[in-house]
């Protein structure tokens, strides 16, 4: 297939009036040209958005937990609702919540996504048979999408530092190390049964795995795969912190600088509360900072130093871990915001080299999820997977458009959702902003709830 584009954001920037080949899914070859010599024809064409961090089954009850309780609600009170959502779900549930998410995915410009999938076993704890059931729900529903996948089976040993037994509603999260790794395994089988996808491992937080634990881990996924990616929560809270620091006499980034060997493979999400020798070490490590935003923001966490990091030539990538909301545009629009509010200044996260906050931010996360899920994607050029997306030619010209200026307006001057059109590995999967199972999917997720919450 050929696609013409009068403007597309390539590695370099804008260009004007090019033709893409695209075959078996790749970008094949990209010339100067016109409509003519092209099957498809397109105004404004950019990088498809890489979302780095998610947990899907939380999407079915964003807005039940915003009750509050007296001033004292929090992160860890949160938590207590999702544990008591989880007692609900089985495997075809959470399919169809996977299935619902990642169609409104896609149809907000993301197209691959990291699932940091930690809901492995049945409602009282045992094991499902086969043991990846949960995990080839979220493969199905990624394929029914149309979504890109990287697949991240979490390991889960204990409710926090020293060991602490699980409680309760961690019981389908919990597994030994040999059984986990017997989990990746049969994880790394499955996805050869399905397209764009692969597989890596989330140790879930330095509270829920002890270093014995971390370090079978990941040598088992490198004996797999040498470039699997590795996520783990970290820094995430203050308590966090503190009770790190009072087990191990050290912050929680600077126990895993000291104690694993970071690399490019690796990605810190959140990692909110850190230092400035943190955030050096961090960047100087090639290992990515997964930021999200707006959960960040919802469950009151605090708010990353993206300023000082984006100079020292940090590489981040952003996620919607909770789904509170579901729109790169917003997490972008927000990473910013919390860096103008914070030091009270304006277009904090451009710099000589990209004046423009939009631009700026929209390559650097795309590529940044790219590496984040060892993805050959991020960026269109020859060689790269054809993951695009077309804007709405009629609402770009509502705003100031010039191509300087087309990414600023889209993240600050407009509400409305200008993805037209999405391509995924070579195939359309939106048209005119329509999915062709978001119809099916979204009855079937309101009858879920209707079920789950009555």
């Amino acid at each position: 297939m050929k696609l013409f584009a009068e403007h597309i954001l390539l590695a370099d920037g804008w260009q004007q009036q090019q033709v893409l080949t695209i075959e078996h899914g790749l970008i094949t070859h990209i010339e100067a040209g016109n409509a003519n010599q092209a099957d498809v024809s397109k105004d404004y064409v950019i990088p498809g958005m890489v979302n780095c961090h998610s947990h899907a089954f939380q999407r079915a009850f964003a807005g039940f937990s915003e009750q509050g309780s007296n001033g004292q609600d929090s992160f860890w009170t949160w938590r207590q609702v999702m544990y008591q959502f989880l007692d609900k779900l089985s495997a075809s549930d959470a399919e169809l919540i996977a299935t619902q998410l990642y169609i409104e995915m896609v149809k907000m410009g993301y197209t691959r996504v990291a699932e940091f999938h930690y809901l492995h076993h049945q409602i009282d704890g045992s094991n499902y048979q086969p043991l990846n059931t949960m995990a080839n729900a979220i493969f199905e529903a990624a394929q029914t999408a149309g979504i890109g996948l990287t697949l991240l089976p979490v390991l889960y040993r204990f409710a926090g530092f020293g060991e602490q037994a699980p409680n309760i509603g961690q019981r389908r999260f919990i597994n030994s190390v040999e059984q986990f790794n017997q989990l990746v395994s049969d994880c790394f089988s499955s996805a050869q049964q399905y397209t764009n996808c692969n597989v890596g491992i989330a140790p879930h937080s330095l509270r829920a795995v002890d270093k014995p634990s971390l370090l079978a881990a990941v040598a088992h996924v490198r004996s797999l795969d040498n470039q699997a990616p590795i996520h783990i929560h970290i820094a995430e809270q203050q308590q966090e912190v503190n009770d790190c620091i009072g087990h191990y006499g050290q912050r929680p980034v600077q126990w895993l600088i000291n104690n694993v060997q970071l690399d490019q493979h690796w990605c810190l999400i959140h990692a909110t509360h850190i230092t400035e020798q943190e955030c050096s070490d961090l960047a100087s490590s090639g290992a990515i900072a997964g930021i999200c935003p707006t959960t960040e923001a919802n469950l009151g966490d605090g708010v990353f130093p993206t300023a000082m990091f984006l100079q020292q030539q940090g590489v981040l990538a952003i996620g919607s871990d909770s789904h509170i909301s579901v729109n790169p545009v917003e997490e972008l629009r927000w990473l910013e915001y919390a860096q103008r509010l914070t030091k009270q200044q304006r277009a904090v996260l451009a710099n000589q080299q990209q004046m423009s906050v939009g631009l700026n931010l929209w390559q650097r996360a795309a590529m940044g999820g790219a590496q984040a899920t060892s993805s050959n994607t991020g960026v269109l050029a020859v060689g790269k997977q054809a993951d695009l997306l077309v804007l709405d030619a009629e609402q770009c010209q509502l705003y100031a458009h010039q191509p300087k200026h087309l990414l600023d307006s889209m993240l600050f001057a407009s509400r409305a959702n200008w993805v037209q059109d999405v391509m995924i590995n070579g195939q359309w999967v939106v048209e005119q902003g329509q999915h062709a199972q978001q119809t099916i999917a979204a009855n079937e997720f309101r009858a879920l709830l209707k079920r789950i919450t009555s």
